[in-house]
């Protein structure tokens, strides 16, 4: 609902708009040719002193939006930002022609203007464009929030993340420096002889993880697709293929719950390596995210919601069964059967259900007890084949997957393990979640016959891993809440 002092601006830039269409003004003009960008215009001129400026004589176009105005009558001093930064223009009535000065004087922060003109430097040292011409490129119709009180509220910064980003300078920041993490994981698996792919989104089958899919209909082909939860079986039917070395950064979708760590709609790393162990990718990892961290911060620790995280190599390696003990304080009869795990689980208020195995309730109580400790990288190792349903058998104890997750910052930052391949076991694998399925668990996986043939062609040993890229940004720019480094988040409907 607008309030009265909001309604009365909204009819100020309305009449304004008026005034400006019947002097022949058009509101929206198309394109603008730009020499310059503020950051360029301050490298290459800021550091020169008045005198150099009038020597080099040169005119330039520069655009981007008002963020401030103070208004002197016949002159005025105004700030615009465009996508590198902002810079400082002064535009004078004897300089510009008169009908451009009235448009000037129509104009209200929030608006994008393109101005000629030469730059100087003021009494106080700033550099400044001296206008010579003035075109509006936008006329904004609704006002920008207080300079002074800014856009604080967190609901309509995701909401509004548009007024967020005009608004909020380090949220720009997260989000080029987001772009420039995905850019560096790129080089890095490129430099590695990885190839980038892109599977299916939509899926006759989802698999790859255990998670409840979103379900479509796609008309004409008349059947049931799901967005998918997890590019997995695509990326090793590719390995399959002979692509030995295969990576793709892209979007999965799982119909969970929300909060702080968890969007529906996320980003994910997923790479696959023939020939390779998941201790291979243990050492792989380590290099990555030093990789990143040179290329993004220029050092190897930084800090996160108030501690520091050790990136240094090698990083600490532990057993589940090990941290459970030692870190999360479990006696031994907790591992000597369901019964006892579960009677623990229910002390400890860990909610459970008839389906969940001694292994669920293992992982269950590491959730609760371990993960929150795990600030420095740490590799968590020897987990039950139960709960890994696409993961290779050790060799020497058939109950245990060769697995590791990484936790850093108090949470799973990725997950690997020796790719199953052998398609009896896997066969069997997946009659078990379609039995855990029918029993009600909507978060088991579906029997994926095409891929169990894939199999039966046969998989060279392989190892692969998927990273959490959201949770990778959360540490690298200190961010509390995965809604902080995701664009558009998904927000409740307005109102429920």
């Amino acid at each position: 609902m607008l309030t009265g002092k909001t309604s009365a601006l909204l009819e100020e830039r309305k009449n304004k708009a008026e005034k400006l269409q019947a002097e022949g003004v058009t509101l929206y003009p198309s394109g603008y040719q730009v020499d310059i960008t503020s950051s360029e215009a301050i490298d290459r001129f800021g550091h020169m002193d008045a005198e150099a400026l009038e020597r080099e004589g040169k005119s330039y176009a520069m655009a981007g939006r008002i963020i401030a105005l103070r208004d002197f009558g016949k002159a005025s001093f105004i700030h615009i930002k465009d996508r590198t930064g902002r810079i400082q223009a002064y535009i004078r009535k004897d300089r510009v022609r008169h009908e451009k000065f009235n448009t000037f004087k129509l104009m209200d922060i929030g608006d994008f203007i393109g101005i000629m003109g030469r730059l100087f430097k003021t009494r106080t040292g700033e550099l400044t464009l001296l206008a010579e011409d003035i075109s509006l490129l936008a006329k904004s119709m609704r006002p920008l929030p207080e300079k002074w009180h800014g856009l604080t509220d967190v609901e309509t910064r995701y909401r509004q993340r548009y007024l967020d980003l005009i608004m909020n300078d380090p949220v720009r920041e997260v989000f080029v420096l987001r772009s420039r993490i995905i850019q560096a994981i790129r080089d890095f698996f490129v430099a590695k002889d990885f190839l980038e792919v892109e599977t299916p989104m939509m899926q006759p089958i989802p698999g790859g993880a255990t998670a409840r899919p979103f379900k479509t209909y796609h008309n004409t082909l008349g059947m049931d697709l799901y967005l998918r939860v997890a590019p997995e079986l695509y990326l090793k039917r590719l390995i399959v293929g002979g692509l030995e070395r295969v990576f793709e950064i892209n979007r999965n979708f799982r119909n969970e719950g929300i909060s702080i760590k968890h969007n529906p709609e996320f980003t994910m790393l997923e790479f696959y390596m023939a020939y390779a162990t998941y201790e291979d990718l243990m050492a792989l990892t380590e290099e990555l995210f030093n990789h990143v961290l040179r290329e993004i911060v220029g050092r190897n620790i930084i800090e996160y919601q108030g501690k520091a995280i050790d990136f240094s190599p090698p990083w600490a390696k532990m057993p589940l069964y090990d941290a459970l003990r030692d870190l999360g304080g479990v006696g031994d009869e907790v591992f000597q059967g369901r019964e006892y795990a579960a009677e623990f689980a229910s002390q400890c208020g860990i909610p459970l259900s008839k389906r969940d195995s001694q292994g669920h309730i293992l992982t269950k109580l590491f959730d609760h007890l371990v993960e929150p400790l795990l600030v420095n990288p740490t590799f968590i190792t020897g987990y039950p084949t139960e709960v890994s349903p696409l993961s290779r058998r050790n060799d020497q104890n058939p109950h245990m997957v060769d697995r590791f997750e990484l936790f850093i910052g108090g949470r799973e930052i990725a997950n690997a393990f020796n790719e199953l391949n052998d398609p009896v076991d896997q066969r069997e694998r997946f009659e078990n979640q379609v039995a855990l399925r029918d029993a009600g668990d909507e978060e088991a996986q579906f029997m994926d016959k095409d891929y169990v043939a894939a199999l039966e062609y046969g998989m060279p040993p392989t190892a692969g891993e998927g990273i959490g890229i959201d949770r990778v940004v959360m540490l690298l720019t200190d961010s509390p809440s995965i809604r902080d480094v995701i664009l558009f988040p998904q927000m409740r409907a307005k109102g429920d």
